[in-house]
């Protein structure tokens, strides 16, 4: 049958796909118990075809952006002709598709008169995924099965029906039966895909679905090779620095990336970075793709549609062996984290080609997975700390950096926990949360400001685990065209005796009191332009209203303010800024 390609019908199909994934979102977010899925929202919902080729996704984390394609297409290769209406496959491997172990993934596919069209899929962030140590993150892993339960594509429904022994089997590997539940609200996220799509068929028909997908891929190429065209052709390096392989203390593995523009098409090579490491600190080759990806999309028009004509003018260059595309058995939890540093190089290098539409460097992400007992509930708690782990982006031409943003492999997408919630799901006390005064680099716009959490920890049998990184001097964020670095990212537990422990930035703290302080600063982003062209009335308005000090306005600003604190000392300013004081 021959289908006219409708043009308006393109739009109306995308649109109602993202549509489509958004309601998928909404389900995880109203029927899933982790205060991780449904308040942080570290989730992705998609659409792929019959190939496992992305219709659509929304990243609700956009670290996600390529979490879940590879291992649709994973699925669809171990089981070939056994798929049927039906069917859930969960997925986390990392060594066959996947980007975390802790990120685990519901497939659905779906049916259209005994005719496979289309899959629908959730992953998720997991408060638990098995392996030696609660929560997923383990500094001390050397080997994938010291970190976590692997799933590589296992059908948990087949035709319908509940294969209890294997639901049993996955399940009796995690600790925490809220993971249970939550992947339980995933396949309940699959079947409104599913519903969704279906209706659209149903609309206008499998043949107009089938060619229209086809446009719509064919168009979206055509948007992302504009996009690149405006870019000079050229080949631009960049480079960037992870610090210490939870193994070896002042160790430090270098991204090493040359970005070649040519004919529409961006090739990103990474040949030369460092060897995997002994420890966590390594990624699968998805985790690094997906950091790639979300910082093209942060280059390129926002409206363009994210499915599979974007990939078509991406070439990855990545070999199997570095800390960015490990080899088996490698552990590789941290992966995700690095999306910061592989950013920082992406960034650097566009720099050089674009400097209107790059950012300056984003603080360097630390967090901490705090797990343990909670004495009025009798239960066992788990909190990755986004509340806590939230600096400041890189300001770009422009505009200021974000404050309290997070870490770019969230770029915004991960919320800080309501305060009330982050009590009551957790034995918190919470004394204060706000912006860190002088966090944010200078600059004519400057960087996003971090923050300063501190609360009082009130559980049993309470550990810690640091996975992060820019606590050295030199992680703190890059400025750009003359803008000034953010700052350092600090953390510390004071215990009732006395006691002041100060991690790593990987590192598992065990045997954590009741009435220990936890205290994390998280750094602000880099500067963008020379800070002495910032109007020195936005200065003092900063100093108003705290993000600045008056020290830090004249350090780096050139601005003094008057005595009243609001007013600018003309004078005073002037003769600083004539004498051209850069910023720290």
């Amino acid at each position: 049958m021959t289908v006219t390609i409708d043009p308006v019908l393109i739009s109306v199909m995308q649109r109602r796909f993202k549509s489509i994934t958004e309601e998928m979102g909404l389900t995880l977010l109203r029927t899933t118990r982790s205060p991780i899925l449904n308040e942080a929202r570290d989730f992705v919902t998609g659409l792929y075809d019959a190939n496992g080729d992305m219709l659509e996704q929304t990243e609700y984390i956009p670290v996600l952006a390529f979490a879940l394609q590879p291992c649709c297409k994973e699925i669809i290769r171990f089981f070939g002709d056994d798929i049927h209406q039906g069917d859930v496959i969960l997925h986390n491997d990392v060594f066959s598709g996947g980007n975390q172990n802790n990120d685990v993934a519901a497939f659905r596919p779906i049916f259209h008169d005994g005719q496979l069209v289309a899959w629908s899929a959730t992953k998720g962030h997991q408060a638990d995924i098995g392996g030696a140590v609660s929560g997923g993150y383990n500094p001390e892993a050397r080997e994938v099965w010291q970190e976590a339960l692997r799933i590589p594509p296992l059908k948990v429904y087949d035709r319908g029906e509940l294969r209890k022994d294997v639901w049993r089997m996955v399940f009796a590997n995690i600790r925490y039966q809220i993971v249970e539940e939550d992947i339980r609200a995933q396949i309940g996220g699959t079947s409104v895909g599913e519903r969704g799509v279906l209706e659209l068929i149903e609309r206008y028909g499998l043949d107009s679905f089938l060619a229209h997908k086809e446009h719509l891929f064919d168009s979206t190429e055509q948007m992302v090779a504009r996009e690149i065209e405006q870019i000079p052709d050229g080949t631009y390096l960049g480079e960037s620095t992870v610090f210490y392989d939870g193994v070896t203390d002042g160790t430090e593995m270098e991204i090493k990336l040359a970005v070649t523009v040519a004919g529409g098409t961006v090739t990103f090579d990474f040949t030369g970075s460092s060897p995997q490491t002994p420890g966590f600190v390594n990624a699968p080759f998805s985790a690094t793709a997906s950091a790639l990806m979300l910082t093209f999309l942060m280059l390129i028009d926002p409206d363009i549609p994210h499915n599979a004509g974007i990939q078509r003018r991406i070439n990855i260059v990545n070999p199997e062996g570095s800390f960015l595309n490990a080899s088996f058995p490698a552990a590789t939890t941290f992966g995700n984290s690095i999306t910061g540093p592989t950013t920082d190089a992406i960034m650097k290098a566009f720099a050089q080609a674009v400097p209107k539409i790059v950012t300056a460097g984003w603080n360097r992400f630390l967090g901490f997975a705090i797990t343990g007992q909670d004495p009025r509930k009798h239960m066992p708690f788990v909190d990755i700390l986004f509340l806590a782990l939230k600096g400041g982006s890189g300001a770009t031409w422009g505009a200021d950096g974000y404050d309290h943003i997070g870490l770019i492999n969230c770029a915004g997408g991960i919320l800080a926990q309501d305060y009330e919630m982050f009590e009551i799901q957790n034995p918190f006390l919470l004394a204060r949360h706000e912006y860190l005064v002088d966090s944010a680099g200078a600059g004519q716009w400057r960087g996003g400001l971090g923050t300063d959490t501190e609360f009082l920890i009130d559980g049993e049998d309470v550990m810690a685990v640091a996975f992060g990184d820019g606590i050295e001097e030199a992680a703190r964020a890059f400025g750009l065209e003359g803008g000034g670095r953010g700052s350092i990212n600090t953390s510390e537990i004071a215990e009732p005796g006395g006691l002041v422990r100060v991690p790593k930035s990987k590192q598992i703290l065990r045997d954590i009191p009741r009435g220990a302080i936890f205290r994390q600063k998280a750094g602000g982003g880099g500067g963008y332009g020379d800070p002495l062209q910032r109007p020195a009335g936005k200065v003092a308005e900063e100093v108003r209203n705290g993000f600045i000090s008056a020290e830090a306005a004249a350090r780096d600003y050139g601005v003094v303010v008057g005595a009243d604190g609001v007013s600018v000392d003309m004078e005073a300013t002037a003769r600083l800024r004539d004498g051209g004081k850069e910023a720290g």
